[in-house]
């Protein structure tokens, strides 16, 4: 009995583990997660469908919602709001200029989360936002697939936590 209760006991963490005061309302089996709007105008051409592929992934793995447009119980939708790279602290003139020491890329996105299945829920709206820092010596061609992976994913347990976790 003993040797059991030692065996179940890495599986109890486990399970627990997985649920991660993850609170999906009564009832709830279903989202609608549209394409992304593109607000952006300095975004690559494809952020927008990044941005959806990857929160419709984490609604279906991390909530084990199933992704439908017909009769959904929740819905977020998203717009791609800005994308930008900011220079944060400069570097000492040289025999041409001056440069930046280190830069962000920052990525916003706005969000609108509805539960269909209970009228009374007014739902939210809400900016969520991340950045990247490189060095001022770097292109952002160098960075920008390992940035834009860093920071949607980021952005995405920021959401997943708002909509699943009552986290904000």
């Amino acid at each position: 009995m003993r040797y059991l209760a030692l065996l179940l006991l890495p599986l109890l963490g486990f399970s627990c583990y997985s649920f991660r005061g993850i609170s999906i309302p009564e009832g709830v089996q279903s989202a609608y997660v549209p394409n992304f709007k593109n607000n952006a105008l300095s975004a690559p051409p494809t952020l927008f469908l990044d941005a959806t592929e990857t929160l419709r992934d984490k609604v279906r793995d991390e909530a084990r919602l199933i992704i439908t447009d017909e009769n959904p119980d929740i819905q977020l939708i998203g717009t791609l709001v800005d994308f930008r790279v900011t220079a944060e602290g400069a570097s000492p003139a040289g025999d041409v200029a001056a440069f930046s020491k280190q830069n962000h890329l920052t990525i916003v996105v706005a969000v609108e989360y509805k539960n269909l299945r209970d009228p009374s829920d007014e739902g939210w709206k809400s900016n969520f936002s991340d950045f990247y820092p490189f060095e001022g010596n770097v292109a952002l061609a160098a960075v920008q697939d390992e940035a834009i992976t860093t920071i949607l994913e980021n952005i995405n347990e920021k959401i997943f936590n708002r909509a699943f976790a009552g986290e904000w």
